[in-house]
């Protein structure tokens, strides 16, 4: 296994006085039906303030279709989502501008130099920024200064993700959510990525991210809930500075895959799971 060995921020008294614990995300029940099949079957969990919450799922298990109701995209068949404690489906537009959304593979101009797709986005989302607040966010996620007047054609995906995330960044939203933001990556460019969103998790924002990647979940995240077929079938907790165990979620990952009875007795050597 590659990657870094990140610390885990643990909850202080400083951190809860600065409004830590304030819940920004909520699925509360959320069913939701597409083509006459439940996609979501009655799933719940919260993200706060200061936190990564890890989505960790196969393909079609549902956590694509969890990000677009959060983004208004998919209203629930049943229950609801609420962006900041406000029902999505009330205000679409006030959920979608506390949120900056980075998906699988970022929609940015071959033809146009880092700073150049900063400033047509940001333009578009109404948002004024200085080329030294351009420069100061890309010095951030360590995109090379001499890499940042290149036509984004010449870039690996690693740079184009930093590039990415470095819009998300400047929009200045309370919430990001990430979709397989890994994929693709090298395992360098997945550590750094990891550095970044620990970082931003730090400074207060709140993150979702859904990911098929046991290994990094469990290296960045300070809980993981593990979805299938629509279910949200467990949790894995992050206890104190220790980061979740991923012997632990890599068995339960892989199990499910085969069997659909995974968790109704979790192991009891695995203190940090709880049943949904």
């Amino acid at each position: 296994m590659f990657g870094c060995n990140l610390e885990h921020r643990a909850t202080s008294v400083s951190q809860l006085l600065l409004g830590f614990n304030v819940l920004m995300l909520q699925a509360d029940s959320l069913h939701v039906v597409r083509s006459n099949k439940a996609v979501l079957n009655d799933i719940s969990f919260t993200v706060q303030r200061g936190e990564v919450y890890a989505l960790l799922g196969g393909n079609g298990a549902g956590k694509s279709t969890t990000l677009l109701s959060f983004l208004g995209f998919l209203l629930p068949s049943q229950g609801r989502v609420l962006v900041k404690d406000k029902d999505v489906g009330a205000d679409v537009m006030a959920a979608r501008r506390a949120i900056s959304y980075l998906p699988e593979s970022a929609s940015l101009y071959e033809h146009l130099n880092a700073i150049e797709n900063l400033q047509y986005f940001l333009g578009l989302a109404g948002v004024d920024v200085t080329l030294g607040d351009m420069d100061t966010v890309l010095d951030r996620v360590s995109l090379a200064p001499d890499a940042r007047k290149r036509n984004l054609r010449d870039y690996s995906k690693g740079m184009r993700q930093k590039v990415a995330i470095a819009l998300a960044m400047l929009r200045n939203s309370d919430i990001l959510l990430l979709d397989e933001p890994t994929s693709g990556l090298d395992p360098n460019a997945i550590d750094e990525l990891h550095r970044i969103i620990r970082g931003l998790a730090d400074a207060g924002k709140a993150i979702l991210m859904v990911t098929h990647d046991v290994y990094g979940a469990c290296q960045v995240a300070d809980r993981i809930g593990l979805l299938h077929s629509g279910n949200l079938v467990g949790e894995f907790v992050a206890q104190g500075d220790d980061r979740i165990d991923t012997n632990a979620v890599h068995t339960a990952f892989a199990s499910k895959a085969n069997s659909s009875s995974l968790l109704s007795n979790p192991p009891s050597s695995n203190p940090q799971l709880s049943k949904v």
